[in-house]
């Protein structure tokens, strides 16, 4: 039976559409359901406070980090969403005065414009964040070399180079967007051998980083969270780190806030992962196959699916 089209954007592909059953099962879900989705190679775990769950998620750079010596070079590959635990991070380097002179960081994507990266002086841009809000603040005796930061860039050579050179990367964290990515892996346009079947999941596997569009949804959510709603001051397309990076990073950590993503999309990426229903409509069930994901909620965020009028 052929797919339905979209209900947000019908040249695109993304989560709605999937079957209604599973979109109605995750909306069902309740806290106690989440919890119970866990299993081998998938984890769930809540934080009562944002203080914890921001504070936990600056500790995996920490734990990354402290493995890191002159015959084991250790890395951690971070979004720009959340950013809230970059300057915790900041922080905690400098009062343990951890040493960072074998440590590395990947920042996961970077917005595109007219084919070239974003300038680093651009107020959007992601390695711009990474350092004002992190970098920056580390004390200049125990900073990571700049030449252990990889930022992507339009030559996504280098980038690609720097997960092959031995390299571990302990942890790749993210946040959830809108149409349920993780990065600016977003959904394909629903175009050319795409028209009417979306990828197949060997087929988005096997991408790596590249340049990409970015699905109206994304544009509109970075507006919001970014922009104060201009969506016209939002690039439409990206540079992102792709699943063959993703896959040799030792853990993967989603951090959900209840900020980018609603109540709905927070339970619809948990319930896929957690069944093992892959579908590259919604790319973060792709994880599903990684083996070792942990989802990270703030319970407050949390939220519930349900009709209330305000």
């Amino acid at each position: 039976m052929a797919r339905k089209l979209s209900m947000l954007a019908s040249e695109w592909w993304d989560f709605t559409t999937l079957d209604d059953e599973i979109l109605n099962d995750a909306a069902k879900l309740t806290e106690k359901d989440l919890l119970e989705l866990s299993r081998e190679g998938f984890k769930v775990v809540l934080y009562d406070t944002l203080e914890d769950f921001y504070l936990a998620e600056a500790l995996e750079y920490i734990t990354a980090w402290k493995q890191a010596n002159d015959n084991n070079p250790v890395g951690v590959c971070g979004p720009i969403g959340p950013t809230e635990q970059l300057p915790l991070v900041a922080r905690l380097v400098n009062e343990l005065q951890l040493d960072l002179s074998n440590a590395h960081f990947w920042g996961m994507d970077e917005w595109v414009i007219d084919g070239k990266e974003m300038d680093v002086s651009h107020p959007l841009s992601f390695e711009k964040a990474d350092r004002e809000l992190c970098f920056n603040k580390i004390d200049k005796k125990l900073r990571i070399p700049d030449a252990n930061l990889h930022f992507p860039k339009a030559d996504t050579k280098p980038y690609i180079d720097s997960w092959n050179n031995g390299i571990r990367c302990a942890v790749m964290q993210g946040g959830q967007g809108d149409v349920k990515h993780w990065a600016f892996n977003d959904p394909f346009k629903r175009e050319g051998k795409y028209k009417d079947t979306p990828p197949s999941p060997e087929e988005f596997m096997e991408l790596s980083t590249r340049i990409v569009d970015l699905h109206p949804a994304t544009c509109m959510q970075n507006a919001r969270t970014s922009a104060g709603g201009i969506v016209t001051g939002i690039p439409t397309q990206a540079i992102t780190v792709g699943p063959v990076q993703t896959w040799k990073a030792e853990k993967v950590s989603i951090w959900l806030a209840g900020i980018h993503d609603n109540p709905f999309g927070q339970r619809l990426t948990a319930l896929m992962i957690g069944k093992k229903i892959i579908d590259t409509t919604v790319p973060m069930s792709l994880l599903a196959a990684h083996p070792n994901v942990q989802f990270n909620y703030y319970r407050g965020g949390i939220g519930e699916c349900i009709t209330e009028m305000h």
